[in-house]
């Protein structure tokens, strides 16, 4: 199974350069990385990342994961999966850009659930 997360241009970099990440300034407060499904991305990409450029939308196999990777409620009770370790490269699936659209909403590779 994927499931996505948006990374902006600094943090997909980084992650590249390094193999490994501990995620995004959010994901290394809260002691684990947020990951959404393809069902949450949207709403995601709306809540906490509206009007930003330079995201990238990276998708990662989840059996690649481990037991690292845990299902918790979160938005609305709804189960949203955490990853208790290392985002690593080698779990990315495919990585493309999620650019802002002229309308304000970030436009998702062709295809999205």
């Amino acid at each position: 199974m994927l499931i996505y997360k948006i990374l902006r241009a600094d943090e997909w970099q980084a992650l590249r350069t390094e193999g490994e990440t501990s995620g995004a300034p959010v994901d290394i407060a809260d002691g684990f990385i947020h990951f959404s499904t393809a069902e949450q991305a949207r709403e995601t990409a709306a809540k906490h990342f509206a009007g930003a450029e330079g995201l990238h939308l990276a998708a990662f196999e989840t059996d690649r994961m481990g037991d690292a990777l845990t299902w918790e409620p979160s938005r609305g009770g709804d189960l949203f999966p955490h990853l208790y370790g290392p985002m690593r490269l080698q779990d990315v699936h495919w990585c493309q850009p999620l650019p802002l659209g002229a309308d304000g909403q970030h436009q998702f590779p062709d295809g999205f659930a």
